[in-house]
């Protein structure tokens, strides 16, 4: 499967599905959907302050990070002629995780990013998908530094992924890598929901 950015079939003859993009804090949601998007990405960024740090932490962020995400991310990404992704990117703050339910509604399959340098920020992410929410959901880790830090067997054992989740890598800066993972979220979907009805996949 791969994405165009000119489909040649009318918006009515296209399905559509909705994708979550999850993690925690900083592990870069927001710069997944920017990378991929085809339309300017909707973003509710805040400016991070001294005055909120005791609720956005300013320390530890290896990315020096100075905006917070405080509703969701939007974009959108033709991936065939046929097939239009909806993204919706969490907020990554606990005190914002309510809101997870709500951007899962109706959601096809969930992408959960994940920062090895700061594997403890995944774990609310992964723990909701598997315990909070029939959304089926592949794990991938951000390559950062443009190469895994860490092997993959090493990281599914630290975040306690059963086998049948994938886990897999993506640079969250990259339209061909993003893509591609999100390929394999919805992959993993339709196999998730093959025999059972399911809204996978819908024609609006």
């Amino acid at each position: 499967m791969v994405f165009a950015s000119s489909p040649d079939r009318p918006p009515q003859s296209r399905a559509s599905a909705k994708i979550v993009i999850a993690g925690g804090f900083g592990v870069g949601k927001t710069t997944l959907v920017g990378a991929v998007s085809e339309i300017p990405p909707v973003n509710t960024e805040a400016w991070m302050t001294q005055a909120a740090k005791t609720v956005d932490p300013l320390d530890g962020d290896p990315g020096g990070k100075t905006t917070t995400t405080v509703a969701m991310d939007f974009g959108r990404i033709t991936m065939a002629a046929d097939l239009v992704l909806y993204l919706f990117g969490t907020p990554g703050q606990p005190r914002f995780w309510p809101m997870w339910d709500d951007l899962c509604r109706g959601a096809s399959g969930a992408l959960v990013l994940v920062d090895t340098r700061r594997l403890d920020v995944s774990f609310p992410a992964v723990n909701y998908f598997e315990n909070d929410s029939d959304v089926p959901f592949i794990v991938a880790v951000n390559l950062f530094d443009g190469r895994a830090s860490h092997p993959l067997p090493e990281v599914r054992e630290a975040l306690g992924l059963p086998p049948e989740v994938p886990l897999t890598t993506c640079d969250a800066r990259d339209r061909a890598s993003v893509a591609t993972v999100l390929t394999e979220t919805l992959t993993h979907t339709l196999h998730s929901t093959a025999g059972r009805r399911s809204g996978a996949v819908t024609t609006p």
